[in-house]
This record gives C-alpha cells, sequence and structure tokens, in this order.
C-alpha cells in the first residue's frame, strides 16, 4: 500500500479533526469534533505546532503526527515534543507509523532540533514496541504532571 506523509496546513482540518477526534477517545476523552477541529486549527494558525497527515493511494487521510517546538536547558539547543501520534485502526501494520515517525524526525532534524521526544501510556505496548524498534530509547526520568 502506498503511503504519503505531508505537512498539514489549514485546508486539511477536515481531514485531521476526525483523525484527532479519534486519538483523543483512545485516551479516554469524550468524542467531540468541534473540540478537536478548533484545537487543530489554533495550533496550525498560531504556527505553535507542526502536524503532518499520512494519506494512502487515493488520498484518503489515514494517519497524523503533531509536534511541538520547543528547547532542552540541558542541552542548550531546540528540540520537539511528538505529542500525537494516530493511525486509523485499519491502517495499521501497515507502515504508517513508521513513516510518521521517520518523516517527524527529519522534520524536526532539518528546523535544527537536536531531540525529539514523546510520552506513551504504559499499556500501549504495540506503540512502545514501534518506537524501539525505530531506535527511540525509553529514559530514565519520571514524568510527573499537576492539574490546574
Amino acid at each position: 500500500m502506498r503511503q504519503i506523509i505531508r505537512p498539514a496546513t489549514l485546508h486539511d482540518l477536515d481531514l485531521l479533526a476526525p483523525l484527532f477526534n479519534a486519538y483523543r477517545q483512545f485516551y479516554g476523552q469524550p468524542s467531540d469534533l468541534i473540540v478537536a477541529r478548533q484545537f487543530l486549527s489554533d495550533r496550525l494558525s498560531r504556527n505553535e505546532s507542526v502536524v503532518l497527515i499520512a494519506e494512502d493511494q487515493v488520498g484518503a487521510a489515514i494517519g497524523f503526527v503533531q509536534l511541538y517546538p520547543t528547547f532542552s536547558s540541558i542541552l542548550s539547543a531546540p528540540m520537539y515534543v511528538l505529542s500525537d501520534l494516530f493511525v486509523i485502526p485499519e491502517a495499521r501494520r501497515r507502515g504508517a507509523g513508521t513513516l510518521l515517525l521517520r518523516s517527524a524526525a527529519e522534520n524536526a532534524r532539518t528546523a535544527g532540533a537536536v531531540r525529539l521526544e514523546l510520552a506513551t501510556a504504559i499499556a500501549n505496548a504495540e506503540a512502545r514496541r514501534l518506537y524501539e524498534d525505530l531506535g527511540w530509547q525509553r529514559d530514565e526520568f519520571y514524568v510527573y504532571s499537576l492539574s490546574l
């Protein structure tokens, strides 16, 4: 199955919103296409994130990855946080996730970043296996969060 990865624009919101909505549902959020579309619209229109979209041979959106630029104080250099990766269930195990991850790394490298980081649920064994197969290394830090 031929797939292409390309940068998403505001013109892709109708393709991206259902994918982002499904991604949020995977992580326990209620379905809300309006919230999904508005969140993506805000990020893209403000250039606050980079979204890459995966399409199959007929141009159907089958996945996406979202990157947020930030900095590493320790490395004193720019880096990206790979916040979101999603491939529709029927397109999994066909290489889209691998292509999205490789494209994300290339995009970050081209932008001058020295590191790409991500976090995933401990129970998401399939994704963890993919990351490790592609050379990602699990760190030894605890991640904490504070709801505000």
